[in-house]
């Protein structure tokens, strides 16, 4: 989402940091730039005006002008107050003294309320806790069958009613229901509407007065831009909500109105929607995202990521093959696997330092494919050839192509390139792997 602004903000700081020592004049002609792009990527002109005037009082004081490095000084200010106005430090979820808590999500319609609550109560679920569903929209025909459906797949009981029940009702059951399950936590998908209707929004009360709940979300879609600005601060005047969760953050939109929501309306954006998938959802980490704007990685993330995905017993035996030479074309199918289970590649390399940029390429129909590709030509050798890729010879190569529809010159790519991954895996056993190896990358 952050790819151009990215970009344009890096290409400021290289322009400063090819100057040296710097005056107030290219200081103020660098801001004029990142006003721009800020601009650019549609975040609301007051958060700009804001943040140019506070990011420049600190730059032209003496830290930054007599620095040795004023260009890397002035990357760790933007940093900062990037921070600052995404929220400064996380914001969790605050449970209930006495359980269940209730998570009560509102939102605009078509905003994604009903995945987003099954991507909710899934993460509460991966983090210890027992969740219920609740199926308060009965204004869409399909909502309730879609979070039943949802929670069937998930393995989370779901509370439901006929749709002709008034949804205050469902709720108050639906707790009732909660304490008999010894559920921890309640998660409530509420009817989308829109802000300016009174009725629907009184509604919204009631249900609010019934639920007493200790989170009222709102599901804002990030690439709606500053209409989610403006559905946040007029949902936050009705029902008073406690945070944001915002999805489709791995569009291709400017993404204005993630760096503007919080600092508008004042409430703290709590999770983030990555993808369609059910785990495609992450708590909102206000430096993390900072870093990846600036194109400085999220190796936390990242971490946290591998670890949810790659087995530890399977990593262990990997390393041992990698430091024995070992490593086969089977082990390289198993990694393939797991990076896919990770995330997009796109989203991966966001996280890595010094491969952020390479993200806008690495997208669906690039980076995807040819991960795809790649499975289905290593498929289509017997587990002999995997094992021994030095048997492949001229017939077998065309074998495999035809097996995999891939063309011939895919195959020998694919096996000069795991040639080359052999290589290096050797030297890096033996303490020799070459300091630089960014040219594999580009």
């Amino acid at each position: 989402m952050f790819e151009i602004l990215s970009e344009k903000l890096n290409k400021v700081f290289r322009s400063l940091g090819s100057r040296g020592r710097l005056t107030e004049k290219d200081i103020d002609d660098a801001l004029r730039q990142v006003r721009l792009a800020l601009l650019e990527a549609d975040v609301n002109f007051k958060v700009v005006k804001d943040f140019v005037a506070r990011v420049r009082e600190r730059s032209i004081g003496a830290e930054v002008l007599q620095s040795l490095t004023p260009a890397q000084q002035i990357i760790k200010i933007v940093n900062e107050e990037l921070i600052a106005i995404l929220g400064g430090g996380q914001s969790h979820l605050v449970p209930s003294a006495h359980p269940p808590s209730v998570a009560m999500l509102v939102g605009l319609q078509g905003s994604g309320k009903t995945t987003t609550a099954a991507k909710l109560a899934l993460h509460l679920k991966h983090s210890g806790q027992r969740p219920l569903l609740v199926a308060a929209d009965n204004r869409r025909a399909a909502a309730i069958e879609q979070l039943v459906t949802l929670g069937g797949q998930l393995d989370i009981p779901v509370y439901n009613e006929d749709p002709s029940t008034a949804s205050k009702d469902i709720c108050a059951h639906a707790l009732k229901k909660a304490k008999e399950l010894a559920a921890t936590w309640v998660i409530v998908d509420t009817a989308g509407r829109l802000h300016i209707d009174e009725a629907l929004m009184e509604e919204l009360a009631q249900v609010k007065k019934e639920l007493q709940p200790n989170e009222v979300l709102l599901v804002v879609d990030a690439m709606t831009g500053q209409d989610a600005v403006r559905a946040a601060e007029e949902f936050h005047s009705k029902v008073n909500l406690t945070g944001l969760i915002m999805t489709k953050m791995d569009g291709d939109a400017r993404g204005g109105a993630a760096l503007s929501i919080r600092w508008v309306s004042g409430v703290p954006i709590k999770f983030i929607g990555i993808g369609e998938k059910v785990d495609a959802f992450e708590p909102f980490y206000p430096d993390r995202l900072a870093s990846r704007i600036l194109g400085m990685g999220d190796m936390l993330t990242f971490i946290e990521k591998a670890e949810k995905t790659l087995d530890e017993k399977k990593a262990k035996e990997l390393e041992k093959k990698v430091k024995t030479a070992t490593f086969n074309l089977e082990d390289f199918l198993t990694q393939i696997r797991a990076i896919q289970k990770m995330g997009s590649l796109g989203q991966l390399a966001e996280m890595i330092p010094g491969l952020s940029q390479l993200s806008g390429r690495l997208s669906d129909d690039t980076g995807e494919k040819q991960l795809k590709k790649i499975e289905a030509i290593v498929l289509s050798m017997t587990p002999e050839e995997r094992r021994n890729p030095a048997i492949l010879d001229g017939s077998r190569r065309r074998r495999i192509a035809q097996g995999s529809g891939a063309k011939i010159q895919d195959v020998n790519q694919l096996l000069n390139q795991f040639r080359l991954m052999q290589k290096l895996m050797k030297m890096g056993a033996g303490g020799k792997l070459p300091k630089n190896l960014t040219g594999i990358f580009r």
